[in-house]
């Protein structure tokens, strides 16, 4: 009975929103890492991203020091395949103050939650170790996107979610199905002949069984006038 629980008990999904695996960037320096469920570094950077849904829609008043100067984006997969989370990190001039925007309704929508890093040294420590702070390179830098605000029509906003919304509610119709053709149409349709077979063979067993149940008669004979 006990096996019987364990294999019926489903598995216990990972942290970060059932993320499996993160994938961070420095788009300044040009620099990424990456961390599984099973690496030292991964639990430890959940905790000092902080949970989800907490925080302020609002951007910061004190954002601007950090703006410019370093962003770090942790993404985190689902399955290894599927962005879960992201969270934009801002180092800024002052150690003490990081700010974090996270969003949870990714891919369908980017806007997120600002708050402040409860411990910011051991986080940007943590992004030393793997490798991010490394100096911003004109020539490995690539776009690092600011957070949109929830009012915004932008790039993470409404518009975004509009083409994934008709896909969903839009049905498939007959006619958009792709249609074979050739043997294997056949094929593909050789159980419509089960009814008819079904239907053929009751129908001959019932004039069978009558014919045998009708008594014999006179038979007429033929005679020469």
């Amino acid at each position: 009975m006990a096996l019987g629980l364990v294999l019926l008990m489903p598995p216990a999904e990972a942290s970060a929103g059932g993320a499996t695996s993160a994938l961070l960037t420095s788009p300044s320096s040009g620099e990424a890492a990456a961390l599984s469920g099973s690496d030292p570094g991964y639990g430890p950077l959940e905790e000092l991203l902080g949970p989800e849904g907490v925080g302020e829609r609002a951007r910061p008043p004190g954002l601007d020091g950090s703006v410019g100067t370093r962003q770090i984006n942790v993404t985190w997969m689902a399955l290894d395949l599927r962005p879960a989370r992201t969270d934009r990190v801002f180092p800024g001039e002052d150690p003490g103050t990081v700010w974090i925007h996270t969003a949870t309704g990714v891919p369908d929508t980017y806007r997120g939650l600002w708050h402040r890093a409860a411990e910011p040294r051991r986080l940007v420590a943590l992004f030393g170790e793997l490798g991010l702070m490394g100096r911003p390179s004109a020539s490995k830098a690539g776009p690092a996107l600011f957070p949109e605000s929830w009012e915004s029509e932008g790039l993470f906003g409404r518009a975004d979610r509009q083409p994934a919304a008709a896909a969903q509610e839009a049905p498939p119709t007959p006619e958009s199905l792709p249609r074979a053709s050739g043997p294997s149409a056949l094929m593909d349709h050789w159980w419509w002949a089960i009814p008819g077979l079904a239907v053929g063979s009751a129908l001959t067993s019932v004039v069978l069984r009558s014919g045998a149940r009708r008594e014999p008669g006179r038979r007429q004979e033929l005679l020469d006038g």
